[in-house]
């Protein structure tokens, strides 16, 4: 699996690389930042923000009881929407931005499989519910309906057996209904700080340093979607 590595000039200098002690909230801090810039904008096509929308899924995955890394992928899910080439303004176009795998590759610098390849398969776990499980399609909000057709539709049988093969795919499927639901403009669940300890702990050894480059050249202007 690749992931977006840093050009040598967006490493940062020694001197400025944090301490092992502390890397694990310089990437908190630095996620934390997307949630009040890019993500405190419209989820255009619904009644939340991008903000709201993952930390409902967040919230959803917590009261379920799910893991702390699904937790993890529940409240990261759509980071992809605005750290890739290709922003979520363009899947709303007609073009489809692969937010999930732009997300998953751009954590995957900091996390784990189980946290990021949840992420990467969302999109999927879409379609293939939308093939196999009788009235989910009707479930979806109007904006949903309009990215599944851009995203591929509905799974065909032969993609549904690749997709049930992955071993991340159970996983994908918890976080597909949790995104799914969580589109509630009066829900009133816990901000991000309340997942800071959580993600801090799901940091991967030696990773934290490592700033992307999508980071570095992020248009906080941008809304996310």
């Amino acid at each position: 699996m690749s992931t977006n590595t840093p050009e040598a000039a967006d490493v940062p200098d020694t001197a400025d690389a944090p301490e092992a002690a502390d890397a694990p909230e310089t990437v908190v801090d630095q996620i934390a930042a997307l949630f009040t810039g890019e993500g405190a904008a419209d989820y255009l096509g619904e009644a939340v923000t991008q903000a709201q929308h993952m930390l409902q899924a967040a919230a959803l995955a917590e009261r379920d009881g799910a893991a702390p890394a699904l937790v993890a992928a529940a409240l990261l899910h759509d980071v992809g929407h605005f750290t890739g080439a290709v922003h979520g303004r363009d899947l709303m176009a007609g073009r489809d931005n692969r937010h999930s795998h732009q997300g998953a590759d751009w954590l995957a610098v900091w996390f784990g499989p189980e946290v990021t390849e949840p992420v990467r398969m969302h999109v999927a776990a879409k379609r293939y519910l939308c093939a196999v499980e009788p009235g989910y399609f009707a479930k979806l909000s109007a904006a949903s309906v309009y990215t599944l057709s851009v995203q591929g539709g509905p799974m065909s049988a032969a993609e549904v057996a690749a997709f049930e093969a992955d071993p991340h795919s159970a996983a994908a499927v918890r976080l597909r209904r949790w995104d799914e639901a969580a589109k509630e403009p009066d829900a009133d669940d816990p901000g991000f700080e309340h997942y800071r300890e959580l993600l801090a702990g799901l940091v991967r050894a030696g990773s934290a340093g490592s700033v992307p480059a999508a980071l570095a050249r992020a248009d906080s202007s941008r809304p996310g979607d």
